[in-house]
This record gives C-alpha cells, sequence and structure tokens, in this order.
C-alpha cells in the first residue's frame, strides 16, 4: 500500500520509516528539503510540493498529515482538499482540537474526500515500539487504510482501533494526553517527597527501579523515569519548567462543559502553568497578606 506522508518531524519522520520497514511505499513532503532528502535515501519518493505529492500518488489517494496543530495544519488540509479528488483521504495524526477535525472531516465530505483523526502516542520510542493509534472518521476509509494503521502500531491485533465518528479520535487522545499529565504529576510528586526526606539519604534511582517490577504503579512512564534519574539522580540539568501542548486545557475544558470532576488533570494542567513563574504574583500577594494581618515576617527581593 502506498501512503503520502507530509510533515516529517521527529514523529513524523520516524512514522514514516516504520511504513518503509513495513514494506509500504511512502511519498514524503516536508517544507523542509533536508528531511525529504533524509527519507528519500531510506526509500521514500520525494516530492517538491504538495501538487507533486498528490501526482505521485495513485488514486485513490491516501496522505497522511503530521504537522503542528493549529494554522500549519489547516492549511495543509485545505490545500489537500483542493488538490485531491473524490474516493482519496486525508488522515490527521497530529494533536489536533477535535472539534477542528470534525469541521475539517464535514468539509472534505462535501468533496467527496474522507477525513480519518488519528490520535497518535508512541513519542520517539514509536519507531521501535509501535504506535498507539486512535482512529476516527469514515469507517470505510479505516478499513481501507487499515494495513497502514497495523503497520504503525505495536502488532497487526493490538495498540490501534476504530474509536468512532469524525472527531472521536483526537478526543479519545485529548483524555490520553490529560491522563497523561496526571500520571507523570503524581510521578514527580512523590519522587520530590522522598528526596526531601533527607534522614533516609534515599537512593532515587534505585527506588524508581525496585518499583519497575513487580509494582501496581509500574509502568512506561515509570521505565523513563528510572533512566532520567540514572543519567543524572537530581536532575540538576534540567530547568523545573514545564510546557504543554494544549490536550489538557482542552481536557479540563471539555470536562467543565460536560459538568465531569477531572480534579488530577485540572491540577496537574495547574503545576505546568505554575513551573513556568520565577517570582509569581499570586504567592507574593500571599506574602504580603499574611504581613497585613498577622504581622509575620517576609522575604524582600534585593
Amino acid at each position: 500500500m502506498e501512503i503520502g506522508m507530509v510533515g516529517l518531524g521527529r514523529m513524523g519522520g520516524n512514522m514514516a520509516q516504520r511504513l518503509l520497514l513495513g514494506g509500504h511505499r511512502v511519498v514524503a513532503y516536508d517544507v523542509s528539503a533536508t528531511a525529504v532528502q533524509a527519507l528519500a535515501s531510506l526509500g521514500a519518493a520525494a516530492a517538491t510540493s504538495l501538487e507533486d505529492l498528490v501526482a505521485r500518488l495513485a488514486a485513490p489517494r491516501a496522505v497522511w498529515v503530521m504537522v503542528p496543530s493549529g494554522e500549519p495544519t489547516e492549511t495543509t488540509v485545505s490545500a489537500l482538499a483542493r488538490l485531491l479528488s473524490p474516493g482519496d483521504a486525508v488522515i490527521d495524526g497530529g494533536n489536533t482540537y477535535y472539534k477542528e477535525s470534525m469541521r475539517r472531516a464535514a468539509a472534505l465530505k462535501e468533496r467527496g474526500i474522507a477525513f480519518l483523526d488519528a490520535g497518535t502516542s508512541g513519542g520517539v520510542w514509536g519507531l521501535k515500539e509501535g504506535y498507539s493509534l486512535m482512529v476516527g472518521g469514515d469507517p470505510a476509509a479505516f478499513r481501507r487504510l487499515e494495513p497502514l494503521f497495523q503497520t504503525l502500531a505495536p502488532g497487526p491485533d493490538r495498540g490501534y482501533g476504530y474509536v468512532g465518528p469524525a472527531g472521536a479520535g483526537h478526543f479519545v487522545k485529548m483524555v490520553h494526553n490529560a491522563v497523561e499529565y496526571g500520571m507523570m504529576q503524581a510521578y514527580a510528586e512523590g519522587f520530590e517527597l522522598m528526596q526531601a526526606k533527607e534522614e533516609f539519604h534515599l537512593d532515587l534511582p534505585q527506588v524508581a527501579e525496585i518499583w519497575r517490577h513487580g509494582s501496581v504503579v509500574r509502568s512506561w512512564l515509570l521505565d523513563l523515569a528510572s533512566d532520567a534519574l540514572r543519567k543524572d539522580p537530581e536532575l540538576t540539568s534540567l530547568e523545573a519548567y514545564v510546557e504543554d501542548t494544549g490536550e489538557g486545557r482542552w481536557a479540563v475544558q471539555e470536562s467543565v462543559d460536560l459538568a465531569v470532576p477531572a480534579p488530577v488533570m485540572a491540577l496537574s494542567l495547574q503545576a505546568r502553568f505554575r513551573s513556568r513563574q520565577a517570582q509569581p504574583f499570586g504567592a507574593r500577594l500571599l506574602s504580603a497578606l499574611r504581613q497585613q494581618f498577622g504581622g509575620h515576617e517576609v522575604r524582600r527581593r534585593g
């Protein structure tokens, strides 16, 4: 089976490599000619533009989009809508807001083009271990393109699935990432608590390694934590600054809209916000209030 791949960043490039290794023909395009040539050296057909990519694919075509969410995805899908023909399909494997995927699916359907929103998890390990794929959209297109998902997944019978109509794939991935926020935050708090208990002189890499085997809290995230602590036990090479890519915010807003409590997700998102503030105004106001009502000592800057 052949597939057009648009977006050859770290995950997109690795996914394209896995498809090549699985025997699929990949036509690749990226704004970076270097990225295209790197994949071409592995066996992909190099396209110089979206127009060239579409021309190199036989009908019915399928194009997998792996570009940043927001305007890059909007621009790319809109361009493909003008270039593709009825019967073709677009797969969005990025972290797109599910309501945008629903809108794009409806717009493409008017042109006779199928749309699949494929929530994709696996990170930098996906090339070796396989990707978890949560696919929503046109069911007929999913069945036609299922061999691609089977190749990308950890196995042909696990790690991927059709989860519902347009938007469902990215909705499930949104919740997946919000759960991930909570799990990461719990590990972070637990290890910080152990680090603070100085009298025990706990070896955190050792604890992580113990927990990895037989413990009810073992997970792939714990495996990664163990590896990070083994390489840098005090994590002195890192700043306490944690970004977010949007999915946690969307999930928390969804919990508000549906009146479904999600306190762990919400607090883990707030913790990320706080990590980016060196001298948060709110904490300074707390200090000022304690001094005002109780005459408590404060620490002055400068």
